[in-house]
């Protein structure tokens, strides 16, 4: 009986050291629900060394797979990174029903038109080789074509075209990007469907507590890009402030909750609210990045973390985030 016991006993612990992770999800304010972390699918470009992913390659595939065996039920995508396919395959062969995944993906600066929003969607979906995504975002707040020229397109008719979409089933919310505050309100008083989600840079450097409290009072979901920032030497700029991955506070809090200074990253940024976007290739760090949901910060933790916000943003802003709306005034 004693040797049946421990058998039992054996089985259950392992079976739950190797449970999958599952975050917690977040209620839309369109009644859909949201996982509180996603894997980002943005690889960048040269100047950081990396290059955008090849028409055929997998890499993305893979990292897509990794993050749904481990428990990511959220993955990340524009029609911008060219990696749709891929995440579109890597959903396919891991295994999980498509309904019990939750994808975004994004249009782009050159589909602002009204009546171009539901092909540009459609077009992504065939790469994604899905019916419908979770959540399709309107990318910048201002269209330009690929010979740099701006698209007069009010985002209001963008926005109509976005709420064509979801009218159609082809996307279950809605949402914006990189808007700031001003352009978010020009939607809400135009009476038009409200956003469901912002997503913008979010990290230590770069808090912005203004834009966060809004999207609270305005019951938007805030996705956070770029979740670590400047945290790693190989990534930062020689202008970018502390911290690094070395920093003596946040080595001391990573040690005192057995985790790593990624990890304390991400998790201050969940407990602001936000649902932070990491992007990885590698299946440790993919796996490190969702097991941020069981342990809490303390008040004085938090105000250090807070202590690192500098204004900074790791994407260069353009002026579309200083314009309170869009097309711009014509002179």
């Amino acid at each position: 009986m004693a040797s049946k016991l421990i058998s039992v006993l054996f089985v259950f612990i392992f079976c739950n050291a190797n449970a999958s992770i599952q975050a917690p999800k977040l209620k839309l304010n369109d009644g859909g629900e949201i996982p509180a972390i996603a894997l980002g699918t943005w690889l960048g470009n040269n100047t950081q060394g990396r290059i955008q992913p090849s028409a055929q390659g997998t890499e993305v595939e893979v990292a897509v797979r990794w993050a749904l065996e481990a428990g990511y039920r959220h993955i990340d995508t524009a029609w911008v990174y060219k990696t749709e396919r891929q995440v579109g395959q890597g959903v396919k062969v891991s295994g999980v029903p498509r309904e019990e995944v939750f994808i975004t993906t994004k249009l782009w600066n050159d589909q602002h038109a009204r009546d171009a929003v539901v092909p540009a969607l459609r077009e992504s979906l065939k790469n994604l080789q899905m019916d419908y995504v979770d959540l399709f975002l309107i990318h910048w707040p201002c269209g330009q074509f690929a010979n740099q020229s701006y698209d007069l397109t009010d985002s209001l008719e963008t926005w109509r075209g976005m709420m064509e979409a979801k009218r159609l089933g082809l996307a279950k919310s809605i949402g914006l990007s990189n808007f700031n505050q001003q352009q978010i309100q020009r939607v809400v008083d135009a009476g038009l469907d409200k956003p469901a989600a912002l997503q913008i840079e979010v990290n230590l450097n770069l808090q912005q507590p203004e834009l966060l409290a809004y999207c609270r009072a305005q019951d938007i979901a805030v996705m956070g890009y770029t979740p670590f920032g400047s945290l790693f030497y190989n990534k930062a700029s020689k202008a970018a402030p502390a911290p690094r991955s070395d920093d003596p506070a946040l080595v001391a809090i990573a040690d005192k909750y057995n985790k790593t200074v990624p990890q304390i990253n991400l998790r201050y940024l969940v407990e602001l609210g936000v649902i932070p976007l990491p992007k990885s290739l590698t299946k440790k760090r993919i796996e490190q990045n969702l097991d941020i949901f069981d342990f809490q910060l303390t008040a004085e933790e938090r105000k250090t973390l807070q202590s690192f916000d500098k204004g900074y943003r790791t994407i260069p802003q353009h002026k579309w985030l200083d314009h309170p709306y869009y097309p711009f005034e014509k002179n």
